[in-house]
Formats: C-alpha cells, structure tokens, sequence
C-alpha cells in the first residue's frame, strides 16, 4: 500500500477507507485498552491522531513506541471525536521503523530553547518551530523562481570560487590547495599563488553581483540564487559566515525601475507567503510573534515610501530620538535609524536613495553633485534593511576613476571594465539575503534559526 502524506489525510473525506501514513511520533497518551499516537511526517505542522486498541497489538511494539520513533500504520480512516482535528486513523498494523530511547532522546520533553536546539541542529527539524520555519523556507525559494520566471528573467549559475572581491571588504575565505603547513615561497617571502590551483589567490564568493552583470548584458534580465560566504568574526543575530543571496541584473533598468522591481518583488514573496504558508505562520504567531501576520501584511498593503539619504538624515536629526549611534550626513545607518524611519516616522517601507558615494561600493553609479550615487537601500520593520542595490555606473572613464580611488586592483576585474568598453548599457540589480527574507517571514529573532546549518565563528560541526 502506498504511503498517504499527513497533510493529504487531514484534509481528505474519504472516511472508511484503508490508509497507510508513515511518520515520527511527537506524543504518545493513554491506558491499557487504548493508546493515542500523534503522528507527523513533515508534510504539515499538524498532527494525525492514531487510535490504537491495544488489545489487537503485541505489547512489545506499543512499549517500544515513544516520542521520536519512526512507525507505519495502516488502517481505517475516520471522523474523529476528538477536539481539534477532524480526521483519525483507527490502526490495524504497526510496523516500528526505528525506536528512540526515551532516555537520551533530545527532543523527549517539550519547551527547549532554541539557544539548546542550535546546538542539535541535526534533530531540531523534528520540532514544530523548525518544521515551521524550513517549510515556509521552501516556499519563499519556490516564489522567488516562479517569480523571476514568470516575468521572464533567466537564471544564472555564478561562480562560487572567484579572484575578485565584488564588494571590496576583505572579508573571504580563501580557496587553496597548497599545503598549509609549508606553502611556496616567492623571492619576497609572500605565499607563491602562481603555484596552486588556479594560479592565482582565490576565494569563496561574496556575491554573484559582478558575473550577473555580465549575463545582462547578453540576456537582458538575470538573476543569481546561491550560496555566499564572508569570513567576518561576528556573532551576532543577523550574521553568517555562509548564507544565500538573491540578485537580480537587468539591463536598460535605471534606478526607479530598480525600485519599482524590488517593491513588487517583495510584496510578492510575502503576498505568496500569507496564501500557502497559513498554518505554519499562525504556528508561529502564536508561539513567538503576537504581530506576524500582521507586519507581513502591512508590508502587503502599503506602497513604500521613497525618499533621497539627504532628506532621511534631516528627519533623523530632527527627531528628538536618541539614538544609539548619532546620525550625521555621511555616515552609514545603523537597523535603530532605519526602523525609525520605517516604523515610527512613516508607517511604511522605505526606500532610501543617493547615498554618499564614500560609503557605497565602486560599481554605483555616481550622480551629477560628485557625491552621491543611484545607490538603494529597502526597509523593513523589525529588521531595518532588507535589500541593497543600485544602478551600475556604466561610463568606463568614471567606473575606472573610482576603481583606482578605491585602490581596487584592475588585473583582477579586467573583465568587469570590458563590459564597459564594450557595448556598455544602462543598467540596475539588487541583493536580497535570503535568511533576511525568512527571519523577516517567520518572525524568528536570530538568523542561525531560519537556515538549516548555521555557520558562525567557531561553529561547522553539522
């Protein structure tokens, strides 16, 4: 008999019938005559209520039936009496797939931080939260692809071992095969790259950015979706050294036509999110953010503000709030700045535009006063800044001034500034981390809780 999924059943009428479900015990209740299994198999965050007589068992295989052992069932399908489901499965056959000793099991009792479930994360999916939070990590991956798609955008593969650092901050892991212990030396005393791998130094990738320029400037509208790494010693809640990011390239866009795309983009995601991932949010919602729902919707169902750096620093500092970190024209905002503007002053998204060119990558394009760029960053409530982006500077004489002000070796984006010589475009792109994206639709308050293997400082062990 073929398995029926948990999440099939629940919502099927098809009582009397014979049904097989497959799962990980979460309760195990009852007496001597009867015994109530909870059962999910990670199609749902709710459970199938297994109604065993234990008169029709061996006693043996019902011992060995504790939370977090693995069984089938087979049997008969019913309209439950009990409160809170509508459907249960009266068992004829019990197979114990695997045991799990109510001893050492982890996950025997309920109510553990998830301070201790980071430190299991190989068993932690088995909990309500994390099932919760990969389900709707699936969903949000799945939107992003049929988003892109649908309005006819391609997706590009972008290298995840490169020899240029796309956002100049230093912070890689570097690629190499020499032998750590006794690497070549050059007349200098420095390592000698030329003798490994690739001959050269490489490193882990920090953004696909630079290569998905490349692809628009032959397909016309990318996008990227994959891994990224940055070597920074941090360990905070919004921090990983390996994560996922979303950029799309488009040429021919220029920087309003960047906002227009990340406002639907985004609203788009969480708009998906409300209608597919119901049970799983409400989930959440009740047991860790009392106004989820609500803030996915206020994102739904304002247009964002936008608003040049200039006029935000003038309303920062016009405020009367104190801040943390002060604000002054020039500097970077900080997630306190940045939710201000989002949840206090305009009850709304926000995006900011024209930043001071000394706190913004090479690759922006620079504005006529000589000291800002098309740069755009969007804001979210909770979080602050949920996308970075820009329009690229397409001009070669200016995007090569600002490389050798920056003191960015051109031998090793000299296939950057071709595209630049030739047939140069206008053009725009944005990044969105993907963790960001989950931690603002879940709820959660700490990164290493919305992806499946966290990797911090110190901490590679899953």
């Amino acid at each position: 008999m073929k398995r029926i999924k948990i999440k099939e059943l629940l919502s099927s009428k098809d009582f009397g019938a014979s049904v097989k479900a497959e799962g990980w015990v979460r309760t195990k209740r009852g007496n001597k005559s009867i015994n109530f299994i909870a059962l999910n198999d990670g199609s749902t965050i709710n459970n199938i209520q297994v109604v065993v007589d234990v008169a029709n068992f061996d006693e043996n295989i019902l011992k060995d039936i504790t939370t977090g052992s693995c069984v089938s069932v087979i049997g008969k399908l019913t309209e439950s009496q009990g409160q809170g489901q509508s459907v249960e499965i009266q068992a004829e056959k019990i197979k114990l797939y695997g045991t799990a000793d109510a001893e050492t099991y982890p996950l025997q009792k309920k109510g553990h931080t998830l301070e201790f479930l980071r430190e299991i994360a190989h068993l932690r999916p088995r909990t309500n939260t994390f099932g919760a939070v990969l389900r709707i990590r699936h969903a949000m991956a799945f939107a992003i692809h049929k988003y892109f798609n649908d309005r006819g955008f391609f997706y590009l593969h972008t290298p995840i071992i490169t020899g240029s650092d796309c956002e100049g901050a230093g912070a890689m892991f570097r690629v190499s095969t020499l032998d750590p212990k006794n690497p070549p030396l050059n007349e200098d005393g420095a390592i000698d790259y030329s003798l490994d791998f690739f001959g050269k130094e490489t490193s882990l990738t920090v953004s696909g950015q630079l290569e998905g320029e490349l692809g628009a400037m032959a397909l016309g509208e990318v996008y990227t979706f994959g891994p990224t790494f940055r070597a920074e010693n941090s360990n905070t809640p919004r921090h990983l050294a390996e994560f996922w990011m979303i950029e799309p390239e488009v040429a021919f866009n220029d920087i309003h036509d960047n906002m227009d795309l990340a406002e639907d983009f985004l609203q788009s995601l969480v708009k998906y999110a409300l209608e597919n991932c119901k049970d799983d949010l409400e989930f959440l919602q009740k047991m860790y953010d009392a106004e989820l729902i609500e803030r996915l919707k206020f994102v739904v169902e304002n247009k964002f503000v936008r608003l040049p750096y200039t006029e935000a620093i003038d309303i920062l500092m016009k405020s009367e709030q104190k801040f943390e970190f002060p604000v002054s024209w020039g500097v970077d905002l900080q997630s306190e700045h940045e939710r201000f503007l989002v949840e206090k002053h305009f009850k709304k998204p926000v995006i900011l535009t024209d930043y001071p060119k000394d706190i913004k990558a090479f690759y922006m394009k620079q504005n006529e006063d000589g000291k800002t760029v098309r740069a755009m960053d969007v804001l979210f409530p909770r979080i602050g800044e949920i996308i970075g982006g820009s329009q690229r500077e397409e001009n070669y004489e200016k995007l090569i001034a600002r490389i050798r002000e920056m003191h960015i070796p051109e031998k090793d984006i000299w296939w950057y500034l071709e595209t630049r010589k030739y047939g140069t475009a206008p053009h725009s792109g944005f990044g969105l981390g993907f963790e960001r994206l989950i931690l603002f639709v879940t709820g959660m308050l700490n990164i290493r809780d919305v992806i499946p293997f966290p990797r911090t400082p110190k901490s590679a062990d899953f």
